[in-house]
């Protein structure tokens, strides 16, 4: 059995596609859900779905490590950033190589860094007049979305695309792909 934690700070929709997706599979169990905004609606999704879901705050994942205490004692195969906005510290880069993945509403190294998250960049993409974006899912490293690549896919940005519309149409590769994605690196990890 391969153990996940998610952290989520938003809506939640990628975590409620993952736990869909796996809600089957008797090979990857989601342990909890963890987040850094107390009004985020990960919160209500999780608790619709029975996932059990943690409020932290900065001083348990920064100042006293706490948070890397627990996960440590824990010790799960992956932690899945689904939305996840704050920079992860490098003593948990450490604690836990090739082992924290995150996923990025763009084709990297394009729009990626701090503040670079949600229809941020997706305005800039449209700005820009960019043919193509897409998504990223890569493993965390010390730098805002600098981690080695595991998987992207492109969609085509429109003429007559708005960045709503490329919002949704990058979603739909989240949804499609991310799920996946984490069943193939826990596959591997099986091995």
């Amino acid at each position: 059995m391969k153990n996940l934690i998610l952290f989520a700070s938003g809506s939640g929709s990628n975590v409620e596609n993952i736990y869909n997706y796996f809600s089957d599979n008797k090979d990857i169990n989601i342990l909890f859900v963890l987040t850094n905004n107390r009004n985020a609606k990960v919160i209500d999704r999780c608790n619709r779905l029975g996932i059990n879901c943690l409020f932290f705050n900065k001083t348990a994942f920064k100042d006293d490590h706490s948070l890397l205490l627990l996960l440590k004692k824990i010790n799960p195969d992956f932690i899945v950033l689904a939305g996840f906005l704050w920079k992860i510290p490098t003593t948990w880069i450490e604690s836990f190589p090739n082992k924290i993945v995150n996923i990025h509403p763009a084709l990297l190294p394009k729009y990626g860094g701090k503040g670079m998250y949600g229809m941020h960049v997706h305005e800039a993409v449209l700005a820009n007049k960019e043919k193509e974006t897409g998504i990223t899912i890569h493993f965390v490293n010390e730098n805002y979305d600098e981690g080695a690549i595991i998987f992207q896919q492109n969609v085509a940005v429109e003429a007559a695309d708005t960045a709503e519309s490329i919002a949704q149409k990058v979603h739909q590769l989240e949804y499609t792909h991310f799920p996946k994605i984490i069943e193939q690196l826990t596959c591997k990890a099986a091995q």
